[in-house]
């Protein structure tokens, strides 16, 4: 578990500076149903089949890249929201757990109308994913894991990344930039350069750091979908980045091998970021 920890710990600083840095408000109107005990905010774009696309831990949908989801809303109805204390959707009452993300999600689809639809989770977005599909099976066509592991057999980020990240001197923006080069590749940090400069300092909504903690408690406390991972019966295509330090892409080959029928997508020189090339 201290390595489970620790790995959080480290990914909600990276959520964090990559909100601060990329973070862009997608132009599709701000929307809330209630669902459950609370209101969720949430974007459609698009009119296709639907996805659904889960944030990672203390992100919020403005997170999501806006030149990716343009991309997607020209063939897909795409479904965008702030999980449970993040953003702008309600905490509620309800304990901050994995599995009540999941149930948030599925009551999210029901109150739009949708029976089923793709579904894509990044980072922690994909725990939330995993339990979806167990829990409500219906609901999920398809399941994209992009940065995913299982929860509980999780392969370590090497110790010279944990210092580096682990790194708080400086002020959020300095330390952003200091972070870059271990979400992306050099390569591509070096021939980017306007783009990070549009996409640098965006307005968005923050969350509370009482939330943030009480979803780490829930990732600490998932007891992981290793053991289950057959049981997940929708066409399934894991996606990492060869040179993803974050959520090592290891973690993927192993899931790929447990779930039925599930494919790898791997891309050279890609990192934690990938979304946002």
């Amino acid at each position: 578990m201290i390595v489970k920890r620790k790995y959080f710990k480290i990914v909600g600083v990276i959520i964090l500076l990559l909100t601060f840095l990329f973070g862009a408000v997608f132009v599709s109107p701000l929307c809330a149903k209630e669902v459950g005990d609370i209101n969720i905010d949430y974007r459609i774009s698009g009119t296709g089949y639907p996805l659904v696309m889960i944030m990672g831990y203390s992100g919020t949908m403005d997170m999501w890249d806006p030149t990716m989801l343009r991309i997607l809303s020209s063939r897909y109805k795409v479904i965008i929201f702030d999980n449970r204390g993040m953003g702008g959707t309600d905490a509620g009452d309800c304990q901050f757990t994995i599995e009540q993300f999941a149930d948030d999600t599925a009551g999210l689809m029901d109150a739009l109308g949708i029976q089923n639809a793709h579904v894509l989770g990044w980072s922690m977005g994909t725990d939330i994913a995993q339990e979806l599909v167990l829990r409500h099976p219906e609901k999920v066509n398809k399941l994209i894991l992009y940065a995913a592991d299982c929860g509980t057999d999780v392969v370590p980020i090497d110790p010279d990344v944990v210092k580096k990240m682990s790194d708080t001197s400086g002020t959020l923006k300095k330390r952003g930039r200091r972070l870059l080069p271990l979400l992306f590749p050099r390569d591509w940090l070096k021939n980017n350069v306007t783009y990070l400069k549009k996409l640098f300092s965006r307005p968005m909504k923050m969350s509370s750091p009482e939330n943030i903690k009480r979803q780490y408690s829930a990732i600490e406390n998932w007891k992981g979908s290793c053991g289950r991972l057959d049981q997940i019966k929708s066409q399934t295509l894991l996606i990492t980045g060869t040179e993803d330090v974050v959520t090592p892409p290891e973690n993927s080959s192993k899931m790929v091998k447990g779930i039925p029928g599930a494919k790898l997508a791997s891309f050279e020189n890609s990192g934690h970021g990938r979304m946002n090339k």
